[in-house]
């Protein structure tokens, strides 16, 4: 099902692409024909197009391109003031859309979560054990304490762990494929659709992922574990202890992640939507420290190095696009 509902969203994310990418350029033959490969790839991409090709009818500003994908019903003809008011629209429609394809996780997780956080809002959690868990922006967790254990599940989001010492009960942090066991200790977890990441502050936790890679691994003050979302291979770095958690500060530290992985942790501050429909872009690996105070900017200091620009389509939505 997350893999289904993340297709879905990323075939809608190139939707709005290929409809930017037409108005701007319909009769170049290579966007074209890249255009028509995108089509055949997968039914995903056919039915997203086909939500935008009802949008685009309504513009009547762009030369329509297969039209055997258009809907049966002819298009109506709408005074010139009309289309502008549609041009705008459209992204508003498309935007709808993808949020329709999110809708259903977020329900979700809404209903499972014992303490959650909104966009660009962060709290500390204190749980009837002593322990305090500081949530990012756009977070959730579901907590169960019971005699025998100690188990938060990091349903999104980012948190920082701050466990009070309990030799007879562990605690346990589960973040996607990846799982973090202690007994007393504070590390960083973050999830996003690619990865898990975590970060030890202080003593010693054993972390585990998952799948073809499963396995156990010790990780010490400094360290930092990424976990492979599909694979469960663990690979480690380090970073400086001040580093950690640094978002508590407003600011985010990343070593050697995704675009795709630090756009999905802007998501959580900005109000609006960002989409990167380019996946060579997304796929791309950056280190770095951004302003969380400032998403916008840090969205550019982001994909600016790599050749990117950050299109504002609205107030609810920006696009990074190469061209």
């Amino acid at each position: 099902m997350i893999q289904d509902d993340s297709e879905k969203r990323r075939a809608v994310e190139e939707a709005m692409d290929w409809l930017l990418r037409l108005k701007a350029d319909p009769d170049c033959p290579q966007t074209l024909r890249e255009h028509g490969e995108w089509l055949a790839r997968t039914e995903a991409n056919r039915s997203a197009w086909r939500a935008a090709l009802t949008t685009w009818e309504a513009l009547g500003e762009v030369k329509p391109r297969h039209a055997d994908l258009w809907p049966a019903r002819p298009a109506p003809a709408l005074p010139r003031r009309s289309r502008r008011m549609w041009a705008t629209g459209g992204v508003f429609a498309l935007a709808a859309a993808l949020l329709l394809v999110l809708a259903a996780p977020a329900l979700m997780i809404w209903l499972q979560a014992d303490f959650r956080t909104g966009t660009g809002e962060s709290r500390v959690v204190t749980l009837a054990d002593g322990s305090a868990v500081n949530l990012s922006a756009d977070s959730a967790i579901d907590v169960d304490l019971t005699p025998q254990g100690r188990h938060v599940r990091l349903l999104s989001g980012q948190a920082f762990f701050d466990v009070a010492h309990d030799g007879k009960r562990p605690f346990t942090v589960d973040a996607g494929n990846a799982k973090v066991v202690v007994l007393g200790t504070a590390f960083d977890v973050a999830l996003d659709d690619a990865a898990t990441t975590v970060q030890l502050a202080r003593g010693v936790v054993g972390i585990s992922g998952e799948g073809a890679a499963r396995g156990v691994a010790e990780m010490a003050p400094g360290d930092m574990a990424t976990v492979d979302g599909e694979t469960g291979l663990i690979t480690h770095a380090t970073v400086p202890l001040e580093e950690i958690g640094a978002w508590r500060n407003g600011l985010l530290f990343v070593n050697d992640v995704t675009v795709d992985s630090v756009v999905a942790r802007l998501r959580r501050y900005h109000p609006a939507w960002i989409s990167v429909p380019d996946r060579a872009l997304g796929r791309q690996r950056v280190t770095g420290l951004y302003d969380l105070r400032d998403p916008d900017r840090a969205l550019v200091a982001l994909v600016q190095p790599l050749g990117g620009k950050v299109r504002s389509v609205s107030a609810y939505a920006r696009i990074v696009t190469r061209f």
